[in-house]
């Protein structure tokens, strides 16, 4: 396989990013909708429209930049939260756990679509130009999608996972968590140039990858 320039890289991560972030985001606001809190559809969030989850700096810039820096081996980026009223939920805390959830699930799901395209491009035709394209997207779908969902799944606020926890945890202890995070940011800098988010992210990755490889016989 010939190397890929930089544009060339960028235009097949591009597509696969954008989707990842807007999908991440507008399941946050379908699951709140459906268990009864639709302030975000009220804003236009409930949208697979792009436009609508946007952060120029964290979907466009910051993804960019690591992208680059990491030779095209990790991305890392957010949209614009998707606000939830907890007051309109029957069960806030239950429902605040189950909308925040939808978020890394939709990654999930969304990994593995991209691996049943990858496997219906190798099958049709894998060598013409259009399809090295596809394969070489659909590859970088599913290791974008697997790299938020896990990442997002962090307890760290105010990433997914943390509010997941807190709604786990007794009040009393997930208000004294919730205190964390404004120090979240510096949290997850920390773990990042330590080494720590790669040790436990990467079993994660490869061990989705060998379910998905061994699901679709890839």
């Amino acid at each position: 396989m010939p190397e890929l320039s930089t544009i060339q890289q960028i235009a097949i991560w591009i597509l696969p990013v954008l989707f990842a972030v807007t999908l991440h985001e507008a399941a946050h606001a379908w699951m709140a909708n459906k268990l009864g809190d639709t302030t975000a559809k009220a804003l236009g969030r409930l949208s697979f429209n792009p436009l609508k989850h946007i952060d120029l700096f964290g979907t466009i810039i910051v993804p960019l930049m690591v992208l680059i820096l990491s030779n095209f081996s990790f991305v890392f980026g957010w949209a614009k939260p998707v606000p939830i009223n907890a007051t309109l939920f029957k069960n806030p805390r239950r429902d605040i756990a189950l909308s925040t959830a939808a978020g890394p699930i939709s990654n999930l799901i969304m990994a593995f679509l991209w691996a049943v395209i990858l496997k219906i491009t190798l099958s049709i035709n894998p060598n013409s130009m259009i399809s090295l394209f596809v394969i070489l997207t659909a590859r970088a779908g599913i290791i974008v999608n697997l790299l938020l969902a896990y990442f997002n799944l962090i307890p760290i606020p105010p990433l997914d996972g943390s509010r997941i926890v807190a709604s786990a945890l007794p009040l009393r202890w997930a208000i004294r968590y919730e205190k964390i995070e404004p120090y979240g940011f510096f949290i997850l800098l920390a773990i990042m140039f330590t080494g720590i988010l790669n040790w436990t992210l990467t079993p994660l990755i490869n061990g989705s990858l060998r379910v998905i490889s061994a699901m679709l016989n890839l």
